[in-house]
C-alpha cells in the first residue's frame, strides 16, 4: 500500500492577485522539491502551466479553493517533505496566503500501489474523517504518527 494525502485551502485572493503572488510564484519550486523527494509517487496536476501548480482543481467551483493531492510510498517520506524541507517554511507562512480553515481540511489514507486517487475520492475520504474521526481508512497527523510512525501503510493495523 501507498499513502495518499489531500490538503485543501482557500486563498485570500484570486491566484493573479498580488496578495498571493509570492505563494503562486513558488508553487513550481515547492512542488518540484516534493517530486524529487525519496518516497514521492504521484501528484494531481493542473494544466502544467508554470506558476499554476494545481490551482485549476477548484472545489465547488470556487476559484480560490485549491487542493493538493499526492501519493507517497510511506508516511515517513511524506512527513519528511512536509516538516523537514523548504516546504515547512512556506507552510508556516500559510496565514499570509490562505483563509483560516475552521473545518477539517487535511486527510491521509492508504491506497493500492499504482492507484492515483481522484479529487472526488479524496474529498470523500475527507468527509469520512470529518464524520467518523480518525480510522485506518481516513486519518490525520496524530493517528499517522501513532500508528505509522516509521512504517509503511502496510504495517498499520487493519488498513482498509
Amino acid at each position: 500500500m501507498h499513502l495518499a494525502e489531500l490538503n485543501i485551502g482557500r486563498l485570500i485572493a484570486p491566484t493573479d492577485d498580488p496578495r498571493v503572488a509570492e505563494f503562486m510564484d513558488n508553487l513550481d519550486r515547492i512542488n518540484g522539491l516534493g517530486k524529487r523527494m525519496p518516497g514521492f509517487v504521484w501528484m494531481m496536476e493542473g494544466s502544467g502551466e508554470p506558476g499554476t501548480g494545481n490551482t485549476e482543481a477548484k472545489i465547488d467551483g470556487d476559484p480560490q479553493f485549491v487542493a493538493n493531492l499526492t501519493v507517497w510510498a510511506d508516511f515517513p517520506s511524506l512527513r519528511t517533505y512536509v516538516f523537514d524541507t523548504l516546504h515547512a517554511r512556506f507552510m508556516k507562512r500559510r496565514a499570509e496566503w490562505f483563509e483560516r480553515m475552521t473545518d477539517q481540511h487535511f486527510v491521509m489514507w492508504p491506497v493500492p500501489v499504482g492507484h492515483k486517487p481522484t479529487l472526488s475520492e479524496a474529498l470523500a475520504r475527507l468527509e469520512d474523517l470529518k464524520r467518523d474521526g480518525d480510522t485506518p481508512a481516513a486519518f490525520g497527523w496524530g493517528w499517522a504518527r501513532a500508528n505509522l510512525g516509521g512504517t509503511s501503510p502496510d504495517a498499520a493495523p487493519d488498513i482498509a
